[in-house]
């Protein structure tokens, strides 16, 4: 184990950061951050493959399906606070993006030991969200070869099902039970094995591609504009009135007074004030088309 260990690329030792116990803050945090540099670059040399990804993921979604990420430890937090955030910011139902970890949801706050050692364990809980082929799975792994993520991956296989590896390292474990292999290399982490850090982020950065890609495919987005925000709390409520001031140039009233006849749906009351419709109507204009604002006003025309 600890020599399979060492041919790891996030078990490295890094050689620059090797006296960090010996600096001033200032110089600590100097370096922690010239390493972070590293992270977007790791993330720029893996674009095609997440390229592909999206639009596999977004095929799968159109059609019906879902998404899941799976993980353990922070690779599984970072899934599962990704799928989090797509309901609220994007109006999607909960369900769509699912966030597995090793160990359930007491994993999130406190590490369940052991868990991540199971295949079997990551085989069971995409059973229990009935997992099929009609659904992608995004196995994440820094190391690229925890068992509880690849015992997910290969029953996802099995199924027929599209899987992707979000890995740290080079030529993984995970690779080899993948379709696609996403796999930024930061390089040795500031504090050896530390794999919250630079390949954490790396993680994150992949994953905010491919949630973000996907709602705006989905036509969640309106040129940089979260249409589908949820207006589930007071800051939200201003945000959605902003959204539809800015598409429509009405004042902050009249957006304010139309999405209140729409429960605060930010399309449906774009749609009705370009278009001078009613709620009900505006509604079934953007269901013929797909949900996106740009189709709706090439296909009944705008102010």
């Amino acid at each position: 184990m600890a020599v399979e260990l060492k041919r790891i690329d996030t078990e490295q030792r890094n050689p620059r950061t090797a006296q960090i116990d010996t600096l001033s803050t200032l110089d600590m945090v100097t370096l922690i951050n010239s390493e972070d540099h590293n992270c977007a670059e790791a993330v720029k040399a893996v674009l095609p493959q997440v390229a592909e990804s999206i639009d596999i993921i977004y095929e799968k979604i159109k059609a019906g399906g879902r998404l899941f990420y799976c993980g353990a430890g922070t690779s599984g937090r970072l899934g599962v606070l990704d799928a989090a955030e797509c309901p609220p910011t994007y109006g999607v139902d909960y369900g769509l993006v699912v966030g597995l970890i090793a160990g359930g949801a007491p994993a999130f706050l406190k590490a369940v030991e052991g868990a991540e050692d199971s295949r079997d364990l990551g085989k069971q809980d995409l059973m229990d969200h009935d997992f099929s082929a009609n659904d992608a799975l995004v196995g994440i792994a820094a190391s690229g070869r925890t068992p509880y993520v690849i015992g997910a991956m290969d029953y996802a296989r099995s199924l027929g099902a599209p899987v992707m590896a979000l890995v740290c390292c080079r030529d993984s474990e995970m690779s080899r039970h993948a379709d696609i292999t996403m796999a930024p290399v930061p390089g040795p982490e500031v504090v050896t094995g530390s794999s919250r850090m630079k390949s954490g982020t790396c993680q994150k950065l992949v994953l905010n591609l491919l949630s973000t890609c996907v709602m705006i495919k989905l036509g969640k987005v309106y040129g940089n504009l979260m249409v589908d925000v949820k207006a589930s709390n007071e800051k939200l409520v201003h945000r959605a009135v902003s959204i539809v001031c800015t598409v429509t140039g009405e004042s902050e009233d009249v957006a304010r007074a139309t999405l209140e006849k729409c429960d605060f749906h930010c399309k449906t009351a774009i749609v009705m004030l370009l278009l001078g419709l009613e709620a009900e109507a505006a509604r079934a204009a953007l269901d013929q088309c797909e949900g996106r604002i740009s189709l709706v006003l090439q296909r009944f025309g705008g102010k």
